[in-house]
């Protein structure tokens, strides 16, 4: 049974590989997406996966980070090399809903965000078309591109089909959780119920050290352990989270 099916829209479920509402099987989909207030949202039970979720780079928390967010002095900037004349290009290869690939575009950074799940996908380009419509944003929107597949088994085709010669790859693995500690926020249970916890992020760091042509970020909870594999060069802590960076070579102006 699919996750998610697509309500009065047979463009839409087409374009992403998704069943419509009533085809069979699909009425028992936890998971509905459509359009509300002129976006596209995914919706399910609010008492399990809260209010709908949509993209919005235009307002909201996005607005208030790009006018208040605190420049290339934000640990997310540092960690991707964004200083004093270097900008470097980005490959947001876990994008989810953009909000990491849309601040480093805020800040000038050519972005390709990958993501694998469709209907995230989907909300995704749709939040695109609405930043290219609207006058603060439609700059900071021209420099982000969206790729919908598996980074961890197509990070190379993706990229060459995009085009793009990336010097930086951002990664943010989901994190598993025990289901029994804490309550997981109802947003994250949403993107748990699409795309279960990532136990590839070793095959994913792998792939991404292939494709970057100066470093690897990847952002993990402050004291999680690294990801299986080669050591991290360095390292950026925050409050809650942390960068791992492996450097292949300096970024330089």
């Amino acid at each position: 049974m699919s996750a998610v099916a697509v309500a009065d829209d047979p463009a839409l479920a087409r374009r992403w590989g998704l069943p419509e509402r009533d085809a069979p099987g699909a009425a028992e989909a936890p998971l509905i997406l459509g359009h509300e207030a002129g976006r596209l949202v995914l919706a399910g039970d609010p008492k399990a996966y809260g209010k709908p979720l949509a993209v919005d780079f235009v307002e909201g928390k996005a607005a208030h980070r790009r006018r208040f967010g605190g420049g290339r002095g934000q640990l997310i900037a540092r960690a991707c090399g964004l200083g004093k004349g270097v900008t470097p290009s980005v490959v947001d290869a876990t994008a989810g809903l953009g909000r990491d690939a849309f601040v480093l575009a805020t800040l000038g950074a050519e972005v390709l965000m990958v993501e694998r799940v469709a209907a995230i996908a989907a909300l995704l380009e749709d939040g695109l078309a609405r930043a290219r419509a609207a006058a603060d944003t439609a700059p900071i929107a021209a420099r982000l591109r969206l790729a919908h597949g598996d980074a961890g088994t197509e990070l190379a085709a993706l990229v060459a089909e995009a085009g793009v010669a990336p010097q930086v790859v951002h990664l943010d693995p989901m994190f598993p959780h025990r289901e029994k500690s804490a309550l997981v926020k109802k947003e994250m249970r949403l993107f748990r119920t699409l795309a279960g916890d990532d136990a590839d992020a070793p095959r994913l760091l792998e792939a991404a050290l292939d494709v970057a042509t100066h470093r690897v970020v990847v952002k993990r909870p402050r004291k999680a352990p690294p990801i299986d594999g080669p050591a991290p060069r360095h390292v950026l802590e925050g409050k809650t989270s942390r960068y791992d960076l492996y450097v292949h070579r300096a970024l330089t102006p």
